[in-house]
């Protein structure tokens, strides 16, 4: 079996990828039989490939289910935590720009009654 081209399982249905994946999966376990009874070296390196075609099955259909997803979730107020964006916790969690501009009344009350002072250098 010669490598499955990612680009052409993009274009494949749901079922087909499950289908493709239902013959991977026994071919690889024969393949691991073959390994163990002393098969041929070319047995041994398919192995190899199999597996990447199979990861490449299962990442193009996990793919399309994120997007399919995200899809679904675009107009709602609230995602899936799977949806989000990864980056840091600390960039998660810190306050946006406008929780950061608002302030109490007791800093406007300071404010008011103690505002910064500005001086005029003479020279």
């Amino acid at each position: 079996m010669a490598r499955i081209k990612v680009h052409e399982l993009r274009g494949k249905s749901k079922i087909d990828l499950l289908n493709l994946l239902k013959d991977l999966k026994p071919e690889l376990a024969l393949l691991r039989i073959a390994k163990v009874t002393g098969g041929a070296p070319n047995k041994i390196f398919k192995i190899k490939v199999v597996r990447l075609s199979i990861v490449q099955v299962l990442i193009v259909i996990s793919h399309k289910q994120k997007t399919a997803l995200r899809e679904a979730y675009k107009k709602k107020k609230f995602l899936l935590l799977d949806l989000h964006l990864k980056k840091t916790r600390a960039i998660r969690k810190r306050l946006t720009k406008h929780q950061e501009s608002l302030k109490s009344p007791q800093e406007e009350k300071q404010q008011r009654y103690f505002p910064m002072r500005k001086y005029a250098i003479k020279v």
